[in-house]
């Protein structure tokens, strides 16, 4: 256990609690108050921190996205599926509570793209809740850009699924998908901050760099 959490910088009483609560498997026992780790604990100990605390998910929902990761249905979609529903888990709203032109502008828009996308994805009711906020603030003009969302949006998606269909084995997969949209969405979104920046600083300082 020490060694563990020297390897992973995971606290050894947090390690026992992620075992506890099932997020972490057990070692090999080599005696009955010793057991062996390897490389796959050490791995899955950061994968459950950036669930946690990147992603912000309870310890339910991350047990929910580690069991679907676990899962070995022969259905390697569905199991994708799973462990990326997984991560929207009690972090927005349900669709019924939505207004029906949201919904339905949501709808449109899947349409347009070309996309396969299923009825009960958590991102539909993510989509349309966002949506109907930015009618409510007056921002018209992130409503219009929202094909061009898409467009970038489909852009990065198509390259993560070549990188993840590059790997072999479902749960190798499934971690990719994991890292795509919960370390994925936080660089994207730092990345965006700064792009945002420049483009304010050239426009408004053209002729100085920024403070």
């Amino acid at each position: 256990m020490a060694e563990l959490s020297e390897r992973s910088g995971v606290p050894a009483p947090t390690i026992r609690y992620y075992l506890r609560e099932g997020l972490l498997a057990p070692g090999h026992f080599t005696s009955p108050n010793q057991a062996a780790y390897d490389d796959s604990h050490v791995r899955r100990l950061r994968l459950v921190r950036a669930l946690l605390e990147v992603g912000g998910l309870s310890v339910e929902a991350a047990k929910g996205v580690i069991s679907a990761m676990a899962a070995k249905s022969g259905n390697e979609f569905g199991v994708l599926g799973q462990v990326q529903y997984g991560l929207s888990v009690g972090r927005g709203p349900a669709g019924a509570d939505l207004p029906p032109d949201a919904v339905e502008r949501v709808n449109d828009l899947i349409a347009r793209q070309g996309w396969q996308v299923r009825d009960h994805n958590p991102a539909r009711a993510a989509l349309a809740s966002a949506l109907v906020t930015l009618q409510e603030i007056g921002r018209d003009e992130l409503l219009a850009a929202l094909d061009s969302y898409a467009a970038a949006a489909d852009t990065l998606a198509r390259r993560e699924t070549d990188e993840l269909l590059a790997l072999d084995g479902e749960e190798a997969r499934a971690e990719a998908v994991i890292a795509a949209t919960v370390l994925g969405d936080a660089v994207l979104s730092a990345l965006r901050r700064l792009a945002q920046e420049s483009a304010v600083a050239e426009r408004l300082t053209p002729d100085r760099s920024a403070d």
